[in-house]
């Protein structure tokens, strides 16, 4: 007989308890495998964020890996949890075994203390009548112990009556009464943060207003879609004084950033593909003091007189794609004055990265798939180009001649090495060959991106006009279309003003909130009060005149 088989107890009872106990041990380790698995990517994820704070945003890639990583961890930290829960019911059945099994137990990080602005509300625990131990009733209290959760109270409607008292004149016989209160659309029903937050839900969010009228209605307070939508109307309208300003802010920019994405609109049958186009002012990469912001404009269709007319007043450096609609911008004799191309050396960067990605390679190996061909020409090209990002990560924020200076010592060898490599390699490839297309869409464009060489004020990247449009692309999933070019205007208008608000780390719907509160009594000449960069919030007015 098989010696295993023999030291098994022969007692039933005995079988099923250590039967029991083995499952807990495995359950213990799976638990104890699955904790240290979510705690190996929380530190990846905690390395790349620490990297990149230090680093800054080095390519495509570290923005996918950190995406990557935080759904890893989101993944592994529940089951983790599930692995734990599961452990500590198996370690309890062993309780009656002769040798039980431990929990396991995870190792949790401490967690931040509850912001102390928080409202607080104590529930007191009724103490003990008499005493534990001796059963005398004579207790006298020592202290508490306080255990707080965090817990959330659901959105609350009100009706707010604005009561106007009438009083008569006893010698005259007149009747006065205070004026009524100001809205900011001519007989509104609609508080300003009820305003607000419909607008940043519809532009901010990307919630259409059907999904937000159905879900209004189930927390008791029906309003129609029209309703919703005469608001929205109204709203757009009275700020856009406000886009005006942060429009002529924009355009008076020395640098500007340019990019344009897709919206589908809808038309008679079928769904048009419309254009909304942005223009960014952002003078942080090379010290400048004005505020950031962002002007979005849309378009039925991708014609160059759109730009044209976007731009008709600017002059000065102007950050795009190589777009050729664009290319009468860039005339020498136009009026009123030149615009200086300068091109995006992550737009020129990105294909090479495609045909270089040796990490997609691995993925698509690991699932079986076929990998793409590795281009070692391609991943020369990546390699040289992030040597020039890593140079200007270290001047990032410096002022405009301290970056021109860098350049001139340690950027500009680099890249009259990358075109003299680059002419010397298209010469042997073919004319239909994907890496010679990359490199000729650099080599025929090669005077504007190096102009970055000579005035500091340009940036190798255009991200800061991609980083604009990234909402619009997340949102065309949410609300599918525009419903007409009205609404597409309305949209670029909101855009601007909710865009703008976030690169000056200013809340959109408690600015909007506000804005809309005061702006139909605010005096028009200090309308640039309400910028989201001057702004400062009605109650804290309050308390700095106290």
């Amino acid at each position: 007989m098989d010696a295993g088989l023999e030291a098994l107890p022969d007692d039933i009872e005995t079988l099923k308890a250590a039967l029991m106990v083995a499952r807990a041990e495995a359950a213990v380790a799976r638990a104890q495998r699955s904790d240290d698995q979510a705690l190996i990517a929380h530190l990846k994820l905690q390395i790349e964020k620490l990297n990149r704070d230090r680093y800054g945003p080095r390519s495509e890639r570290t923005a996918r890996l950190l995406n990557q990583f935080e759904l890893q961890l989101e993944e592994l930290e529940a089951a983790a949890t599930e692995d734990e829960l599961a452990a500590e019911m198996a370690a309890a059945r062993t309780t009656s075994a002769t040798t039980p099994v431990a929990s396991f137990t995870r190792k949790r990080p401490s967690r931040n203390p509850f912001p102390e602005h928080l409202p607080r509300e104590r529930v007191i625990v009724p103490g003990p009548k008499a005493c534990a131990c001796c059963g005398g009733a004579r207790l006298s209290k020592l202290g508490e112990d306080i255990t707080e959760t965090l817990e959330v109270i659901p959105k609350s409607w009100k009706v707010i009556q604005h009561v106007r008292e009438k009083f008569t004149c006893r010698d005259c016989e007149k009747i006065s009464q205070a004026p009524a209160p100001f809205h900011v659309i001519a007989r509104g029903w609609a508080g300003p943060s009820l305003l607000a937050m419909v607008l940043f839900e519809k532009f901010g969010q990307h919630q259409p207003l059907n999904r937000q009228a159905e879900r209004y209605a189930k927390e008791g307070v029906p309003i129609s879609l029209s309703t919703l939508a005469d608001q929205v109307g109204g709203c757009t309208a009275a700020l856009t004084p406000l886009f005006k300003r942060i429009e002529a802010h924009v355009l008076s920019a020395e640098r500007l950033h340019g990019d344009d994405t897709t919206v589908p609109v809808l038309a008679k049958g079928k769904t048009d593909t419309g254009r909304i186009w942005v223009y960014v002012r952002d003078d942080k990469p090379f010290g400048g003091p004005a505020p950031p912001a962002a002007a979005f404009y849309y378009s039925r269709d991708r014609a160059s007189e759109h730009p044209q007319a976007h731009l008709a007043t600017y002059t000065g450096i102007f950050q795009a794609d190589a777009y050729s609609g664009y290319g009468k911008l860039y005339e020498p004799g136009r009026s009123p004055g030149p615009i200086f191309e300068a091109a995006c050396w992550v737009h020129a960067r990105r294909p090479f990265f495609v045909m270089a990605d040796l990490a997609e390679n691995a993925r698509r190996k690991a699932h079986g798939k076929t990998p793409a061909v590795i281009s070692p020409l391609a991943l020369e090209v990546v390699r040289r180009i992030d040597a020039l990002f890593d140079i200007e990560r270290t001047i990032n924020g410096q002022s405009a001649e301290r970056r021109k200076a860098v350049r001139q010592e340690l950027s500009a060898p680099l890249v009259a090495d990358l075109e003299a490599w680059m002419r010397e390699q298209r010469a042997k490839l073919s004319r239909g060959n994907d890496v010679a297309k990359a490199m000729d869409y650099m080599l025929k464009r090669w005077t504007v991106f190096t102009r970055f060489l000579d005035d500091g004020r340009i940036c190798l990247s255009n991200n800061a006009a991609e980083r604009g449009v990234r909402g619009i692309a997340l949102g065309r999933k949410s609300w599918l279309f525009c419903g007409s070019d009205r609404g597409g205007q309305r949209a670029a208008v909101m855009y601007s003003l909710i865009v703008t608000a976030k690169m000056n780390n200013v809340d959109p719907q408690a600015w909007l909130a506000d804005v809309l509160a005061r702006i139909a009594e605010h005096p028009v000449q200090k309308l640039d009060e309400l910028l989201p960069w001057n702004w400062c919030p009605r109650n804290a007015q309050a308390r700095q005149a106290a």
